[in-house]
C-alpha cells in the first residue's frame, strides 16, 4: 500500500452496530418541523404590528429550546451531517451510488450493506449479522428481501450476503492500495434513525487496529448505524467498508474502514469476478 504514515496509538475502538432505540430522534425532529410549520401559518394571519426586536428574541429562545430537547448525542455535528447529505444527494453520481446501498436488519438491530453484483450479492460487516437468526435487506427502490450469509470473514469483519434478485444496482470495487493521505471520499449509510445518508471525508492513511491487518483511517462524520457503509473514491469505486470509530491521539475521532483489497483476495470474490 502506498503513502502510509505511522500514527500514534489510539484507544476506544468501537463498532457501529445500531440498536434501534433512537427512532425517537426522528420523531423529535419531525415534531420540531411541525411546530415550525404551525408557527409559519400563524405568522401569515393578519396581526397588529409586532416589534422586530421582539420577534427575533422569541425566535432565539425557541431555537435554544429546540436544541435542548434533542438527545445529547444528537448534537450540532449530527444535524450538520443531515444537511450535508441533502446537499450531496443533489449530485447525480451520489444519487446513483445510493441505489446500491441497503439497510441490513438482523433481529432488532440495523446496519448498512451495499450491492456488489446485479444478481444479489451484498457486502456488509460481520458484526452486523453475527447474532442474527433472520436477516433482511432493504433497497431504496427495489424493496425488501430475505438474505442468507454465504461467506463470513470475522478476522476482517466482513460478511457476504445473497438475496434472490436480478438486475439490481451495484457498486464497482476498486483498489484501496492506491489510496493516499488527503484523498477525498464519500460514504453512504444508515446512521442513527436515518437511512440513505450520504457524507464525505478524507483518507488519513493506514493504521493498526483490532482486526488482523491494517485498516483505512478516515476523517469523516461517522455514527452508529454506519457499519457496512461503502467508502467510495472520487472515481466511483469502493475502496473500503466502514466498521468502527475510535479516538486518535493526533486526529481526534476518526472512522475506520476495512480495505476492500482484503475481500478481493477471497475465493468468493474470485468466483464472482467483481474486481
Amino acid at each position: 500500500m502506498t503513502d502510509r504514515k505511522e500514527f500514534p496509538e489510539t484507544i476506544d475502538e468501537k463498532d457501529l452496530y445500531e440498536d434501534i432505540d433512537e427512532e425517537e430522534i426522528y420523531e423529535i425532529i419531525q415534531e420540531e418541523r411541525r411546530k415550525a410549520f404551525r408557527q409559519s401559518d400563524e405568522k401569515k394571519k393578519p396581526k397588529r404590528p409586532f416589534p422586530k426586536w421582539a420577534f427575533w428574541l422569541i425566535a432565539f429562545f425557541m431555537f435554544v429550546s429546540a436544541l435542548s430537547a434533542l438527545p445529547k448525542f444528537l448534537n450540532l455535528a449530527a444535524i450538520e451531517f443531515v444537511a450535508t447529505s441533502a446537499k450531496l444527494s443533489a449530485d447525480e453520481d451520489i444519487q446513483e451510488y445510493k441505489q446500491s446501498v441497503v439497510v441490513v436488519r438482523s433481529d432488532d438491530s440495523k446496519g448498512t450493506g451495499f450491492s456488489i453484483s446485479e444478481n444479489g450479492y451484498i457486502l456488509t460487516n460481520y458484526h452486523v449479522i453475527e447474532d442474527g437468526l433472520i436477516i433482511w435487506v432493504n433497497y431504496p427502490d427495489h424493496g425488501q428481501f430475505s438474505a442468507e450469509v454465504v461467506a463470513s470473514y470475522p478476522e476482517m469483519d466482513l460478511a457476504l450476503l445473497k438475496i434472490d434478485g436480478e438486475n439490481l444496482p451495484y457498486l464497482s470495487l476498486g483498489d484501496d492500495r492506491n489510496a493516499a493521505q488527503g484523498d477525498h471520499i464519500y460514504f453512504i449509510g444508515n446512521p442513527l434513525a436515518f437511512t440513505g445518508i450520504a457524507n464525505e471525508g478524507e483518507v488519513l492513511g493506514y493504521t493498526n487496529s483490532t482486526l488482523k491487518e491494517e485498516v483505512l483511517m478516515l476523517k469523516a462524520p461517522i455514527y452508529r448505524g454506519n457499519s457496512g457503509s461503502p467508502v467510495i473514491a472520487e472515481n466511483g469505486e469502493v475502496i473500503g467498508v466502514v466498521y468502527a470509530t475510535r479516538r486518535d491521539a493526533e486526529h481526534g475521532k476518526v472512522g475506520l474502514a476495512v480495505p476492500i483489497s482484503y475481500f478481493l483476495q477471497t475465493e468468493e470474490a474470485a468466483v464472482l469476478n467483481v474486481e
